[in-house]
């Protein structure tokens, strides 16, 4: 059996990452201090033994958002990337920031308390009435600078000359 590898990084691609192995206790973590570090109503993360994690390019700054946890980040883009208690044998990352989320399906959820109340109703959502023209979806894709989905060589990539890039 080939062992699994993932590799990830931050929305702009200053900073990637990989892992090999199973990636331990895919959860979606509702608690507050998830909610505030995502700017989302959750957070899924899964853990990487370190021994199997390197960072590949660039380096995370961090919050300490408590005493006992540090939140990984790329200053660039402002990607959250990892959940980090230091004295742990593992590192947590946030499974979207996997080149293929896919590949890691969520098998429990913490902390119900702060989890949105409505959550049940979001299929019942109708679905947005105007799409997107495909113009417009054209332009975005040819202007876009997201990294791609897998590692590079060169970074930036084609990274335009605007104020706010790495270049500046």
């Amino acid at each position: 059996m080939r062992e699994q590898i993932h590799s990830g990084g931050c929305q702009c691609g200053a900073i990637r990452y990989r892992a090999t192995g199973a990636v331990g206790n895919p959860h979606v973590c509702h608690c507050r201090m998830c909610q505030k570090a995502s700017g989302n109503y959750f957070l899924p993360l899964g853990s990487i033994k370190r021994e199997r994690f390197t960072l590949v390019r660039g380096e995370p700054q961090w919050f300490h958002s408590s005493d006992l946890v540090k939140r990984g980040f790329c200053a660039h883009c402002g990607t959250p990337l990892f959940f980090d208690v230091p004295e742990a044998d593992f590192i947590n990352i946030t499974l979207g920031s996997l080149d293929d989320p896919t590949t890691v399906k969520p098998v429990e959820q913490a902390n119900l308390d702060s989890k949105m109340p409505w959550f049940a109703d979001l299929d019942r959502l109708p679905v947005e009435a105007r799409e997107a023209s495909t113009d417009w979806l054209a332009k975005v894709g040819e202007s876009q600078h997201q990294h791609p989905d897998h590692d590079t060589a060169d970074w930036p990539m084609d990274w335009p000359q605007h104020q706010g890039s790495p270049h500046d």
